[in-house]
């Protein structure tokens, strides 16, 4: 059985379904890790949510900022960005069932293997975060999503960027923003863990003051395994601890998989190239 890992799906299910034929993917015998962003700025992100749900034994997914936008558009609480695709996805007639679904994903999971377990997280960790605080972290979150009449009242008070820095003293909504915004939107931060926003930039282009999550000296997860999407000016990272996946399937780039065959020594990256759903700017 191998384990493939793959980066921002945005829409793209034809893309999907093509590295799932290079793989020779088969659902009695594999498992699929989805990092984030299964939906919007790609043209068909009603087939990618149906087919998540259909097969929901062999596809595991984490939610990604643009997951946590369609769910605020279909509460009516957020309003259609420029690039936005997803009016397929909201007039559909199993939209119901396939929100339910969706907002039963987590920010953060696991990928069990012989050696050590993989991390999945969208963006990034907060320098603070060990591995299993932000699992902790995380799962407080996910009870909110879980429960509609909780996850209601939260998608009205989810956006916003401050505060912009952790403390295991936050409370309430200023708690859930900040673990929502780092798993699913950090990509810089200063060296004591402020996050910026408006900063998308490759890593070797920081802004003054700021630098890629994962280079923070001293990162309480900086000796764990961690895959992420999120970044697509970063490209492709396949370091020891950290994997970013995020290849720009949607801007004409390509869609990447992990493949794992029972340990992250065997670890093999497999690309599809993409064509462009839209242009970068």
């Amino acid at each position: 059985m191998a384990k493939y890992v793959v980066g921002d799906v945005q829409g793209c299910n034809s893309a999907l379904q093509r590295l799932l034929d290079k793989v020779d993917f088969s659902p009695s015998r594999d498992h699929l890790y989805l990092v984030g962003d299964l939906v919007n700025r790609g043209p068909e992100s009603l087939a990618v949510l149906r087919r998540c749900v259909s097969n929901q034994s062999s596809i595991s997914v984490i939610l990604g900022n643009h997951d946590l936008h369609l769910l605020a558009r279909y509460y009516g609480v957020r309003k259609a960005g420029k690039r936005d695709t997803m009016e397929e996805v909201l007039e559909a007639p199993d939209v119901h069932k396939l929100m339910a679904w969706l907002r039963q994903q987590p920010l953060v999971r696991q990928v069990p293997l012989a050696d050590e377990a993989l991390l999945l997280v969208h963006a990034g960790l907060l320098p603070q975060w060990s591995v299993t605080q932000a699992l902790a972290l995380a799962a407080e979150v996910h009870a909110v999503l879980a429960d509609e009449h909780a996850c209601l009242a939260f998608m009205r008070e989810m956006y916003g960027n401050l505060p912009d820095v952790w403390s295991d003293s936050l409370q309430g909504m200023d708690r859930l923003r900040v673990i929502v915004n780092a798993c699913t939107r950090l990509r810089f931060c200063t060296v004591e863990g402020r996050m910026d926003f408006d900063s998308s930039e490759s890593a070797d282009q920081a802004p003054e003051g700021l630098m890629p999550w994962f280079d923070v000296p001293g990162r309480s997860s900086g000796h764990e395994a961690i895959a992420f999407g999120h970044w697509s000016t970063l490209g492709l990272q396949n370091s020891r601890y950290l994997i970013a996946l995020d290849t720009g399937c949607v801007w004409g780039g390509c869609l990447s998989a992990l493949r794992l065959d029972g340990t992250l020594a065997s670890r093999e990256i497999i690309q599809v190239k993409c064509e462009a759903a839209q242009t970068p700017g």
